[in-house]
């Protein structure tokens, strides 16, 4: 039920992904049985892999995400997630309330163990690789450490899910120098240096396509700023270019020839083809899809949710921070002899 074209897009959404990933064995949907039947019977569909879950609550957007989750436990997002942690499913994918989808995620399925806090992870394209943005909104303020493990959750994603070896981690700030940025920043910095991630060092924000590294590590303020912002300018782009390519028949022409490369760059740009945004660190798959996800989008957020159960991250993820927690506490001098 959460997203601003629901249930209409979340269902039609459903429908493209069973149609077109018959591996999926079962798919629940959540939310007031009637409306979602009305638009699998608007799609002309039925599929024996679908469950539908009745619910009777809905999660309002100027809902806190802790009330979302205590005071409406009968919400879509609420029983979706309890899907996940009591094991009828191994993934719950939600375009609505960000702050109750996270909340509800690490309430419900806990964080994997080790990890202070969950982190949305945004999968952005470059001319020549594409990297991890961590974290994309979900805590607007953290601690180094917790900076510090979402650059092992984003490496870890990176590598297991992007395919990256050894993937690169970059730290946002507002110099690339050793000593720029405020506390949060200069304090991570150290942090990475002993983490064991592939650590590049302080990156700015035009490094992020001209000089990419695989992995981008800001606090979730920063980095839902970053991801908005970016994506408002590749639509912008698209927007600008179409009006001046109808300015003339000259023009239109030379738009005709070109067209195969703009077909490209727009899907490669276009954040309907990446689906939604994983929520690492808790223990299980959550994936977050934009409020104003298509169809298309919530489909490509089902199939992102499928990949993550087929590559197994949360396990790679234990280990790692289990390494890196174990090595920091080895570092620590022994306590004064009294």
């Amino acid at each position: 039920m959460g997203g601003d074209f629901a249930p209409k897009a979340t269902i039609a959404g459903a429908v493209l992904a069973l149609r077109e990933y018959p591996h999926l064995t079962k798919l629940f949907l959540v939310g007031d049985k009637d409306r979602i039947e009305a638009e699998l019977k608007a799609n002309e569909y039925s599929d024996p892999r679908i469950e539908i879950l009745h619910t009777t609550q809905i999660v309002e957007m100027n809902d806190s995400g802790l009330d979302a989750v205590r005071r409406k436990k009968d919400s879509s997002i609420s029983r979706a997630t309890d899907l996940v942690k009591n094991g009828d499913a191994e993934a719950v994918v939600s375009a609505g309330h960000t702050g109750a989808a996270v909340t509800a995620a690490a309430i419900k399925m806990r964080t994997l163990p080790g990890v202070e806090r969950p982190a949305i992870a945004a999968v952005m394209p470059t001319e020549t690789n594409y990297f991890v943005l961590i974290d994309a909104g979900a805590n607007t303020e953290s601690t180094p450490l917790q900076l510090v493990q979402n650059a092992i959750m984003g490496a870890t994603y990176s590598e297991h899910v992007l395919g990256y070896k050894n993937p690169s981690v970059g730290l946002m700030s507002i110099g690339t120098e050793d000593e720029k940025g405020n506390d949060l920043t200069k304090d991570t910095f150290d942090g990475l240096k002993k983490s064991g991630v592939n650590f590049r060092g302080n990156i700015e924000g035009h490094d992020l396509f001209e000089n990419p590294v695989e992995v981008v590590v800001c606090d979730g303020f920063t980095g839902n700023i970053v991801l908005k912002t970016c994506e408002a300018i590749a639509h912008a782009i698209f927007r600008w270019l179409k009006h001046e390519l109808y300015k003339s028949p000259f023009t239109k022409l030379g738009g005709l020839l070109a067209k195969p490369a703009f077909k490209t760059i727009y899907k490669k740009t276009n954040a309907e083809e990446y689906g939604g945004m994983p929520l690492l660190g808790v223990n299980g798959i959550c994936i977050i899809a934009h409020g104003g996800s298509s169809p298309v989008a919530i489909k490509n957020a089902i199939r992102a949710a499928a990949e993550q159960i087929k590559h197994e991250v949360n396990p790679q993820i234990v280990a790692r921070i289990k390494s890196y927690n174990e090595k920091a506490a080895a570092s620590q001098p022994a306590p004064a002899q009294a």
